[in-house]
């Protein structure tokens, strides 16, 4: 009499009747994935504490030994005294047009260069995309001396043209590839549809293609603003009149050789996030779906 041989199943087969299997840390356990994320966030949080707290601390409390996470002394007029800077004021408004215009042309030139790549093969389409991403490869830093070089050929040194030119440049391209992958997801039936309703070419773009392609049109806005809104090196190497410098270069006049306001350097950055978050509230939601477009088949 033969022994019958025990075959045993393969490890998937035993996961596949078994879901749950090696799960139950978490169904015993439901409270570790929130500690573990609150713990993470308060990781990424600590330095805008750090800066918020010091905010609110006299400048000589900042630099005293040993270092408090608290203030010793609370200071709540540093932000009236930030506000009612007229050099902060204007480094604001710099910031806000540099910004804004930029992400205006960004939009203005990225639009129609990715709709035209996305629909239409003419010759030289791959070369021109390659050409758009080969110039992400190239920070602002290592350009800087033939950037200012050439603003300064064109006599627009310490002039808003300048940084929202540049800042412009140096966001198109990833308006451009990120725009163009949408515009390329839209069924052509879609437009044909609406041509054979009456609408022109730009009808089309502006009615049926731009509003498919918000998520991507948010994500492309706030990278772009996001970018421009802080940009450093640039700006400090064409800006000379302090009234005409952003806020990521005009802050640092707070603490110098001579003079150390650190309650006032961290009160204007802590202004200066409020932009970005607001914007960031606002169009979140978009964001993601911008980000993840195309993740899932």
């Amino acid at each position: 009499m033969s022994a019958t041989p025990v075959v045993s199943a393969p490890p998937s087969a035993v996961r596949a009747a078994d879901p749950d299997r090696g799960r139950g840390w978490a169904r015993h356990r439901p409270w570790a994935l929130p500690v573990a994320g609150a713990a993470l966030s308060l990781v990424f949080l600590a330095p805008y504490l750090v800066m918020l707290f010091s905010s609110l601390r006299p400048s000589s409390d900042v630099v005293q030994t040993p270092p408090t996470f608290l203030p010793r002394t609370w200071q709540l007029s540093t932000y009236t005294q930030v506000l009612g800077d007229e050099r902060f004021r204007s480094w604001l408004e710099t910031s806000l047009i540099i910004a804004l215009a930029s992400t205006a042309i960004v939009l203005v030139v990225s639009v129609p260069a990715a709709y035209y790549t996305a629909r239409y093969r003419f010759p030289g389409r791959t070369a021109f995309l390659l050409l758009v991403l080969v110039t992400q490869m190239f920070s602002p830093t290592a350009l800087v001396v033939g950037i200012y070089r050439e603003w300064f050929n064109f006599s627009l040194v310490n002039t808003y043209a300048a940084l929202i030119l540049t800042n412009a440049a140096f966001n198109l391209a990833f308006s451009v590839w990120i725009l163009q992958a949408f515009f390329a997801g839209i069924p052509r039936e879609i437009e044909e549809a609406a041509a054979l309703d009456g609408c022109s070419r730009f009808g089309v773009l502006a009615r049926v293609a731009l509003p498919l392609t918000l998520p991507g049109l948010v994500t492309a806005v706030i990278f772009t603003f996001i970018a421009a809104w802080n940009e450093y090196v640039v700006a400090l190497t064409l800006m000379i009149d302090d009234n005409k410098k952003p806020l990521t270069v005009g802050i640092t006049s707070y603490v110098t050789g001579y003079e150390q306001h650190w309650d006032q350097l961290f009160a204007a950055s802590v202004i200066a996030i409020v932009p970005v978050v607001v914007l960031f509230a606002l169009i979140e939601k978009h964001l993601i779906g911008g980000l993840t477009a195309g993740s899932v088949k």
